[in-house]
């Protein structure tokens, strides 16, 4: 009559059993401590999905191993922040406009990874202002400068934004750039994480901002981010 008990129990302790494993393989999938297992897991499953779903290719961003450092990307899709944190062994605090932080069923989990909110309407200095604790705190902070998704070849080439080399100035820290390239959703947001890419990110030597001013910082990231890929990225801007 209670035949399903055994079998109950057995099922219940195979789901547990699996639950675990998974558990464990997306810890040692991490490759940065967010100070949370839950978050290091997803820090796992984030570099599992960039490299097998959309075939990430990148080097390790040229991050310190402690100490404030800003890393400023171009901006494709909704899909860099996922590919930029999987080129980390360090968590990154974005700065993302408040609209996207706000989305519904997400400000949780933004609120959880650090993000900055950035109210580009009225008063965005705080969101500078907040970056710069993070800063001091030492901590790495992820900035767009380009300001919006920026697609080559189809829109604009935008002035970058002086948010990143001012805080890399003020700390005297260093400002790492980089390029996102290969995302098959170019230009979306959402839909760029589920459409399968051949993604690249390609890093470059930090810039030393202290000692130069914020117009040559800028020149030089504008070289980099603006480029119509990588391969575009001028000899002299990548040294």
């Amino acid at each position: 009559m209670n035949d399903w008990i055994p079998w109950a129990a057995f099922a219940i302790a195979f789901v547990v059993f699996v639950g675990w494993w998974v558990a464990m393989r997306l810890e040692a999938a991490a490759e940065a401590d967010w100070g949370r297992p839950w978050l290091n897991r997803l820090d796992g499953l984030n570099r599992l999905f960039c490299r097998r779903y959309h075939r990430l290719r990148a080097d390790f961003l040229p991050l310190p191993e402690r100490g404030p450092a800003v890393l400023a990307a171009n901006h494709l899709s909704g899909l860099d922040p996922l590919l930029l944190i999987a080129s980390a062994r360090r968590p990154l605090r974005f700065l993302i406009a408040r609209e996207q932080y706000e989305r519904f069923g997400l400000t949780w989990l933004f609120r959880a990874v650090g993000c900055i909110p950035v109210d580009r309407g009225h008063r965005p200095e705080l969101a500078l202002r907040e970056a710069l604790r993070a800063l001091q705190a030492g901590e790495v902070v992820a900035i767009f400068p380009q300001g919006r998704i920026h697609v080559p070849g189809r829109d604009r080439p935008p002035r970058l934004k002086p948010g990143a080399v001012r805080l890399a100035q003020h700390l005297a820290c260093p400002l790492v750039p980089c390029r996102v390239d290969g995302v098959r959703g170019a230009g979306l947001v959402a839909a760029a994480v589920f459409l399968p890419s051949r993604a690249r990110v390609t890093a470059y030597p930090p810039m030393d901002c202290a000692e130069r001013s914020v117009e040559d910082c800028l020149a030089r990231l504008e070289c980099i981010l603006n480029a119509s890929s990588a391969e575009a990225v001028p000899a002299a801007c990548a040294d």
